[in-house]
């Protein structure tokens, strides 16, 4: 992508570079990628794995000399330095010889390979480097002798290790190095002396060059056209037309860049060279091809990537060739369109910087890999949320957890449809002979070293280990039907020669496949953010303070977005709010208040947005998950055809320099010295192209693009604040590929602590304003802001940053998640150390920290907190597989269970543990900021969370019962049988039998969710059935939730309401420090629903009556509890239940409704309300048949009201009078009846007899305006609890 090219240039290139051997320092071994390589080898042998990975010393101390890399140099570069883009020589070198210099002979191959780069600076803009290597003789004698010497070497240690005995190896044995495998049959020394040996008097030895380009924009098409003329001039018969500073002079100083919108010409040494940059108005400059990428990866594997780096995980890329490594790298981010990845971005990372892979930030990074080494023997520091891409193997493994792209089938269909209009198979195909035939699958037997160097080398440089090798690879070999003898590097330079000849041709049609899969992506978040400008927060105050706290503000309203999508998008999407690249899109779209302002991509992503609207003229509110193709393909085509077949700029000829006589000499198959006088300025004239074309104009296009770079702001003051507003991963765009000493190192370290310190800070804060601004909503106050997609999003974002501070700066890498194997040696050296005959199981803290919660006082013991029992826990949970998922599950637990900051500081107290797994600079090293860290968990303990619960809804759980009788009557004298039967938000568990004696029980079943209801009763056996009930308590003893089912009233016939079930409605308990006492007390001092019911117990001592005000609010909260819940999204609405059974609940309501005026009967005996129900019942039903009324509605109600008595009183249950007036009510609410049943009893004669003249239900207005509440529930689909309605067929 081309945002942020150095906006000082308008030249072409910047700079020409030769790179390779330098005659006079000799051959210097390559000690940072030789030290990197055996770095790695010794870490295998003292790894984890505990076996013999590779060999005895680094892979360039035992490998063939021909096979080793030595220090490349930068030989030249012209003009020296431009101010707007200074020489940055560590870099240039590094990434043009990434693999250093590399020797051939000529029986090996030595075809130039094309490579392209990119460097990043610190301000994030960025330079392209495009890369020729080819092979030169050397004519140097010293160097020559000096490769002989090292053969003799070589070949001395290798004969003593072919004529060792090759026992079994044991320990000792281990130590010396193992040959390597080789393609051939099993070597006779003549053959090993051959392959593994230069004779300086036979063989001729070659060593790489490189020639390079460094250009502000990335046009790769035409900077590989004019190095491959380069090339082609040094090497064909025939001297070039002109010296060859004639035409790096040209491209250096006399070939622009082609303005915005147009085409431009120019010559290369034989033939013209053409390149056409976007207008302003089209997707931003790109010119790779796409269709390679396709090719070696197919649509389903790119789309998975893509999801990946939208999400910004941490890429890693992985290829023997470079440019493959680019070209994916590049067209990924160019497909993001209208988003930048805002991260780490090295496409090719050179051996000496590895350490990087431990950074605990996203990157995209492209490791080079020799194509000897199957993806079993990379050991990367952190995996639990990696993406690796083998792109040579067309193999992908994906993080656990990766939510699917929106409408990901249509998707692909369409992606699909455009490849295969232009030839390319949407299931992927390599070209490269290595992998022809067998796509889909990788194969670990590939032992080819064809890329060891920048360059293709024979396969036939290693020994053989075993002899089964052979035979794989024949199998192999007859499945791929490829030669091993001809098996040379046919890479895509060599093949598309004779094409190349009618380029444009060729190229054309790279450029419409293109731009026709690029806008195919576009066109998705054009559809997929068409309204987002409504919902971004524009700040309140002036843009400095804005800058100073961007880090607290929300810029974007993600909740009322989110709940305008389509459900299957929620996952995607919810994770991709909370991403950087989002959060600095937003951003600019703040900052930019009219066109003039706006970045270039936001400009051109607005304008399509607009365009869509205007299409589509549909509600901004209104989603629909309709897949809707892209549409303006053609227009896209069209523009770059025109320009394409119209050159709108040709420019200078190359022509004579003012050269010395006899220079620009040329020798065949050199690449000559070249003449630095003439090279190192250009004209004096000031460009005589650039004084042709209007200055003026150009100079205000680049100021234009100045702001565009750096968001329009006034002054450098602006520039820094929003380089801080980008949150971490931009402190460290890119590593310093210069000085790469220990103290910058550390340096780099040093940061990645202070960012994760930084990111663990914003990640906590974020959490808890959503959780209590949620908490704060259901209290009445503000509105809803956080959804549970959202919020599961946010606890996977938080195990991410756990895995990232636990894999930084890892000694040895074991398993996939870093949390998890600190664990489980953490549990190991605690079950060494427990005493067998220690109290309870070990890693428990004693009674002492055991935490006290009110748990109905004495009725149940705290659970103790073990942080290994929580281990245990998720151990035995069969459904979760894999390290990142037990690592996950056990976040959750500890979440739920308020004590994930405690877990973990236990943990890092085991210094011992922690100093042997981790190195000295890791994050968990740091005293303070882990302090710190720890602190920022402990918020976490002022919200409750269900994430556990709710996340493993299929899981076994033991739940522990007590059932906590009244204490002052008489419970020891009870002699029937009680039973409980539990329900929860996912399920019930049916009739459990409860021991008389001790009135508890412990049983295991499906996860229940949050609980909601208890049924209890007893069978009414014995001599003395009468109970009273205080309350039932229910413990998960997994995440240790107690929930408290308050009663208070008699079980039993002949006492209360006759009554020997009960449903009871509960409530969460919240854990107290000191043991409260006051909950022994009866009744509960809690107004639960228990005790509100004893309101209807009608008795001249009964509590203080409420006024008809308060009775009509009692009605309007709960209705209104009741629609609240029906406006939240689905899956975050509470129990329904508590609403219609609970305290304050619409049953306790409506009792309050009926129970005002009741006429007081005699004393001590108690009247219900059912009572009344059953006497009107009578009325109807007699009224029914003599037909008093003859209305009709009159009629259906009455018969409803009639069939639905019956049936509850026919019920088999025995749920005493009270019990069956609740489940009128909820039945009545279920079906909407309950106002026609209140219309038709307040004009029953039977009110008036047992009614007072003052009572609410006789008065007209008041019974009016209570009907009028009842219907707001006509429009809700009301379910109930299966415990409420049981044993009722209607």
């Amino acid at each position: 992508m081309t945002t942020g090219f150095s906006s000082g240039s308008s030249r072409f290139a910047d700079y020409f570079v030769i790179c390779g051997l330098d005659t006079e320092s000799g051959l210097e071994p390559d000690e940072l990628s030789a030290l990197c390589q055996y770095i790695e080898d010794t870490k295998f042998r003292d790894g984890a794995r505990g076996k013999l990975a590779r060999s005895n010393e680094g892979e360039n101390f035992e490998q063939s000399p021909l096979r080793r890399t030595f220090k490349s140099k930068v030989l030249a570069h012209y003009p020296d330095n431009v101010e707007w883009n200074p020489f940055d020589q560590d870099a240039v070198g590094m990434l043009c010889m990434p693999k250093g210099l590399s020797f051939r002979t000529q029986v090996d191959s030595r075809e130039p390979q094309f490579h392209s780069f990119i460097i990043t600076r610190e301000d994030g803009s960025r330079t392209y480097g495009f890369a020729l290597t080819f092979f030169e003789e050397v004519t140097s004698k010293q160097i020559c002798s000096a490769m002989q010497t090292l053969y003799h070497m070589h070949n001395a240690e290798q004969y003593d290790i072919l004529h060792t005995p090759t026992t079994p190896h044991g320990p000792e044995d281990q130590r010396l190095p193992q040959p390597r495998p080789m393609l051939h049959a099993a070597p006779a020394i003549s053959r090993l002396q051959r392959f593994n040996s230069y004779d300086i008097s036979r063989d001729t030895l070659y060593v790489s060059k490189c020639i390079c380009l460094i250009t502000p924009m990335a046009f790769a098409q035409a900077c590989r056209k004019v190095l491959e003329q380069l090339h082609q001039a040094v090497t064909s018969p025939q001297p070039p037309p002109l010296p060859l500073e004639s035409f790096i002079y040209n491209i250096l100083y006399e070939v622009p860049l082609p303005p915005s919108g147009r085409s431009l010409k120019f010559s290369g040494v034989y033939g013209p060279v053409v390149c056409q940059r976007p207008s302003t108005s089209e997707l931003p400059l790109f010119d790779f091809a796409i269709s390679e990428m396709f090719n070696l990866l197919g649509v389903e594997n790119v789309l998975q990537l893509f999801t990946c780096a939208l999400l910004e995980l941490q890429i890693l890329l992985y290829s023997q060739h470079y440019q493959r490594l680019m070209t994916v790298a590049e067209s990924i981010t160019a497909l993001m369109f209208p988003f930048q990845w805002q991260h780490v971005y090295v496409p090719i990372l050179p051996a000496s910087l590895l350490h990087f892979l431990d950074a605990p930030v996203p990157y995209l990074m492209g490791l080079h890999s020799n194509g000897q080494d199957d993806r079993t023997k990379l050991e990367l520091p952190q995996e639990a949320n990696l993406c690796f891409v083998d792109i040579d193997n067309h193999f992908i493994e994906l993080p656990e957890e990766l939510p699917q792209f929106p409408n990901k089938l249509e998707f692909i269909q369409e992606i699909s449809e455009v490849l295969m209009s232009f030839g390319v198979s949407p299931e992927g195909n390599i070209h490269s002979s290595e992998s022809q035939g067998r796509p889909r699958f990788r194969s670990v037997d590939m032992v080819s070293d064809k890329r060891n160097g920048n360059l293709g080398s024979p396969l036939t440089s290693y020994l053989l280990r075993e002899n089964e090798t052979i035979a794989r690879l024949q199998a192999l070999v007859k499945r791929t039907g490829v030669s091993l003898e001809k098996l040379e590097v046919r890479d895509d330079a060599s093949c598309n020669k004779d094409a190349r000849a009618q380029c444009d041709e060729e190229e054309l049609k790279m450029h419409q496949l293109n731009i026709q899969v690029r806008e195919v992506f576009a066109n998705r978040f054009t559809q997929m953010f068409a309204d987002y400008e409504v919902f971004v927060i524009q700040p309140s105050h002036d843009k400095e303070s804005w800058f100073t706290n961007r880090d607290q503000m929300q810029n974007f309203d993600k909740a009322s977005f989110l709940s305008d999508q389509p459900e299957p998008y929620l996952p995607f999407l919810s994770r991709f709010l909370e991403t950087q690249m989002f959060a600095s899109f937003i951003d600019s779209k703040i900052l930019c208040h009219d066109d003039e302002e706006k970045e270039h991509t936001l400009r051109v992503f607005d304008a399509r947005v607009d365009k869509i609207r205007m299409l589509n003229v549909r509600t901004p509110t209104l989603r629909t998950s309709m897949y809707q193709k892209c549409t303006n393909i053609e227009e896209a085509e069209k523009a770059i055809e025109m320009r394409v077949t119209k050159i709108d700029h040709t420019a200078l000829h190359p022509h004579l320099l003012d050269m010395k006589i006899g220079q620009g000499r040329y020798e065949q198959g050199f690449f000559p010295r070249l003449q630095s006088d003439v090279l190192s300025t250009g004209p004096t004239s000031n460009n005589r192209w650039a004084k042709r074309s209007a200055p003026a104009q150009w100079r205000r296009r680049d100021r234009q693009k100045q702001h565009a770079e750096h968001l329009y702001l006034d002054n450098d003051q602006r520039e820094k604040y929003i380089q801080e507003a980008r949150n971490l991963g931009t402190t460290i765009r890119q590593p310093k590929l210069s000085n790469l000493s220990p103290s910058v190192i550390a340096q780099t370290n040093w940061k990645f602590v202070e960012g994760l310190l930084k990111e663990c800070r914003n990640k906590t804060k974020r959490m808890l304003v959503e959780k209590m601004g949620r908490e704060a909503v259901e209290l009445g106050h503000g509105e809803v802001s956080i959804t549970g997609v959202e919020e599961n999003t946010l606890i996977a974002s938080l195990c991410d940053l756990l895995e990232r501070i636990w894999s930084h700066g890892l000694q040895v890498k074991q398993g996939k998640s870093a949390l998890w194997s600190h664990l489980l040696h953490y549990q190991d050296s605690k079950e060494k150390n427990a005493t067998p005959g220690g109290l309870g199981p070990p890693g428990f803290i004693h009674d002492s920290e055991r935490r006290k919660s009110d748990g109905g006082g004495s009725a149940m013991p705290p659970l103790r907190i073990s942080l290994i029992q929580d281990m245990r826990h998720i151990q035995n949970i069969g459904e979760i597989k894999t390290d990142v998922g037990k690592a996950r599950a056990w976040v959750r637990l500890s979440m739920e269970k308020k004590l994930l900051s405690r877990h973990l500081k236990q943990l890092l107290s085991d210094h011992e543990l922690t100093k042997k797994l981790y190195k000295r600079y890791a994050f968990l090293r740091c005293d303070d900021e882990k302090e710190q860290f720890l602190y920022h968990l402990l918020s976490f303990n002022a919200v409750d969370y269900f994430c556990f619960t709710n996340v493993f809804t299929t899981i076994m759980i033991p739940y522990h019962v007590v059932i906590v009788p009244s204490k002052k009557l008489g419970g020891s004298m009870f002699t029937a049988n009680p039973w409980v039967c539990v329900s929860g938000e996912l399920s019930e568990t049916g009739v459990l039998q409860v021991p008389r004696n001790t009135l508890e029980i412990t049983f295991e079943c499906q996860n229940l969710g949050k609980l909601t209801t208890v049924q209890m009763g007893h069978d009414n056996s014995g001599l003395y059935a009468k109970w009273l009930v205080e309350c039932v308590v229910v413990r998960n003893e997994i995440t240790g939730h107690t929930y408290k089912f308050p009663c208070g009233r008699w079980l039993g016939k002949g006492v209360d309401d006759g009554s020997l079930e009960r449903i009871l409605v509960g409530e969460l308990m919240t854990p107290t420090t000191e043991n409260d006492e006051r909950m022994c007390r009866t009744p509960p001092m809690q107004q639960s629903p228990g005790m509100m019911r004893r309101f209807v117990t009608i008795s001249p001592s009964s509590k203080p009556k409420l006024n008809t005000g308060q009775i009509q609010e009692g009605v309007g909260e709960a209705i209104n509890g009741i629609v609240k819940h029906f406006h939240k999204p689905e899956k975050e609405r509470g129990s329904l239940t508590l609403l219609l059974c609970g305290e304050y609940g619409l049953v306790w309501a409506l009792e309050q409704v009926f129970q005002h005026g009741f006429k007081s009967p005699r004393l001590f005996k108690n009247v219900f309300i059912w009572d009344f129900l059953e006497k009107a019942q009578v009325y109807f039903e007699s009224a029914e048949q003599r037909e008093a009324t003859p209305d009709e509605n009159w009629q259906t109600r009455v018969r409803h009201f009639c069939r639905f008595m019956r049936a509850i009183n026919s019920t088999s249950r025995n749920i005493g009078k009270d019990g069956k007036f609740q489940m009128l009510v909820c039945l009545g609410a279920r079906d909407h009846l309950l106002h026609h049943w209140i219309a038709l009893l307040a004009d029953c004669p039977i009110t008036s007899q047992m009614y007072e003249d003052s009572a609410l239900i006789k008065d007209r207005s008041l019974v009016n305006s209570l009907i009028r509440v009842l219907q707001t529930l006509q429009e809700f689909n009301i379910t109930l609890e299966a415990s409420l309605v049981k044993g009722v067929g209607i």
